[in-house]
């Protein structure tokens, strides 16, 4: 299987991605996430789960304070930034070595957590929500994952509909490239995300994934599969956490494609699978 090589720079840290893909643990501090909603209620609680993950091989810890699942509203600035700045801050002050990407499309959530150590964002609104937060990105030299989202988590799965789902995502992500390269964010500081589970029904996330090749040509490529929706569709399995053998098997399709990045909640076993993967590539 042919795998695409690139260096990734978050905030001058070099990520070198390609033979074996990286794991981005999931940290939602947040009541109301679709899977671990409530489980992290304290800074504590959040850095313990946290360094759980980067034992079990997490490579990225991606903080959110804010839940993107669907139907989701949309929580002030000051309870978001209450939710995870001090979380980024205890945890740098521990480990100075892991990634820590920031999940926002909150300008102001996004400078703050530079300040505290963060070196990537993941705006899962493609700056769409916030036109302050190219600014942010340029200015700390961070790592940005631009991803695609049709409408906004509140409304995002009514009825999702595209002509070519594909040409779709990528002319949006290629849009999103053009304006953070004319903007002065360098290539090397790019990530791109198809938004699988984002504004798409089964049929069209199942036709993203086939098509992931086409993603990772252009730049290094971010899967979040981790208990979606999509999965539970196919299982007919309503509860999110018991749809970890479905993550598991879309994490593996994902990583045989190319996927540079996976996005998960359950780090361990994914990192099994990982390791067990590229020892056959």
């Amino acid at each position: 299987m042919n795998r695409k090589y690139y260096k990734w720079n978050a905030r001058g840290k070099e990520v070198l991605l390609g033979k074996y893909p990286k794991i981005m643990g999931v940290l939602n501090v947040t009541p109301d996430s679709f899977s671990d909603g409530g489980l992290y209620n304290s800074d504590k609680e959040a850095v313990d789960q946290a360094l759980r993950m980067i034992d079990e091989g997490a490579d990225i810890i991606d903080i959110g304070g804010e839940s993107t699942r669907p139907g989701s509203k949309k929580v002030s600035l000051k309870d978001e930034i209450s939710r995870t700045i001090n979380v980024i801050k205890l945890l740098r002050k521990i480990n100075s070595n892991v990634l820590i990407s920031i999940d926002t499309s909150k300008a102001m959530v996004a400078k703050l957590a530079m300040e505290e150590g963060a070196d990537i964002v993941n705006d899962v609104s493609s700056y769409n929500n916030d036109k302050k937060m190219i600014d942010v990105v340029k200015k700390y030299n961070s790592g940005i994952i631009l991803m695609h989202m049709q409408g906004t988590p509140k409304n995002m799965q009514k009825n999702p509909l595209y002509k070519d789902v594909v040409s779709e995502v990528l002319e949006f992500i290629d849009k999103k490239i053009s304006l953070s390269l004319e903007y002065g964010i360098k290539k090397e500081s790019i990530a791109i995300d198809p938004g699988i589970g984002f504004g798409k029904n089964l049929k069209q996330n199942l036709t993203l994934l086939k098509s992931l090749d086409k993603f990772i040509k252009l730049h290094p490529t971010l899967v979040g599969l981790s208990r979606k929706s999509f999965i539970g569709e196919i299982l007919k399995e309503g509860d999110p956490k018991k749809r970890l053998a479905g993550s598991l098997g879309a994490s593996a399709f994902a990583v045989m494609k190319g996927a540079h990045i996976i996005r998960v909640h359950d780090v361990k076993e994914t990192s099994d699978i990982c390791k067990i993967l590229t020892s056959l590539f």
